[in-house]
C-alpha cells in the first residue's frame, strides 16, 4: 500500500446527456455533468438549496459505453473516481484552474441509481464494464 488515497465519490443527478468525444489517438472519452444538493433551514427557518455541479469525466471504454448508452439528462448516479486538477493559462495570460473526477480503468465505479427499467441488468453492465 503506497500511504496515499485520492478518491472523490458523488451522488447525483445528470445536468444534460453525456458528451463522447474521441481523442486523435481514437480513444472515446465521455464527460457527465453531475449536480449534487443539499438543504437546510436557516436562522430564520427558511429553506435554503445549494447545488454544486461536478465534472467527471470517464477515461474508461467499459464504463464509457454503458454511459453514452444508458444514461441521460436526469439520471441519478453513484460514481467513484479520482480527483484531478488541471492548470492553464487563458488568452489573457490568467493562470486557470478546474478539477474533475476522473473515472480510470483501473478505480472507477459508475452505478446507475434510477428505476429498474432505467438501466442495464447486472449481467449487461459487468459484461460493457469489462470492455475497458
Amino acid at each position: 500500500m503506497s500511504g496515499y488515497l485520492n478518491k472523490a465519490t458523488l451522488i447525483g443527478n445528470l445536468g444534460r446527456d453525456p458528451e463522447i468525444r474521441t481523442t486523435r489517438d481514437g480513444k472515446q472519452v465521455v464527460t457527465l455533468n453531475i449536480a449534487t444538493s443539499e438543504s437546510w433551514r436557516d436562522a430564520s427557518g427558511t429553506r435554503v438549496e445549494h447545488t454544486e455541479w461536478h465534472r467527471v469525466v470517464i477515461w474508461n471504454d467499459g464504463l464509457g459505453k454503458i454511459a453514452e448508452k444508458y444514461l441521460a439528462k436526469g439520471a441519478k448516479v453513484y460514481v467513484e473516481g479520482k480527483l484531478v486538477t488541471n492548470r492553464w493559462t487563458d488568452t489573457a495570460g490568467v493562470e486557470r484552474y478546474s478539477t474533475e473526477i476522473h473515472l480510470t480503468p483501473y478505480n472507477a465505479t459508475l452505478t446507475f441509481l434510477g428505476k429498474a427499467g432505467d438501466r442495464p441488468s447486472g449481467a449487461e453492465a459487468r459484461g460493457a464494464a469489462d470492455l475497458g
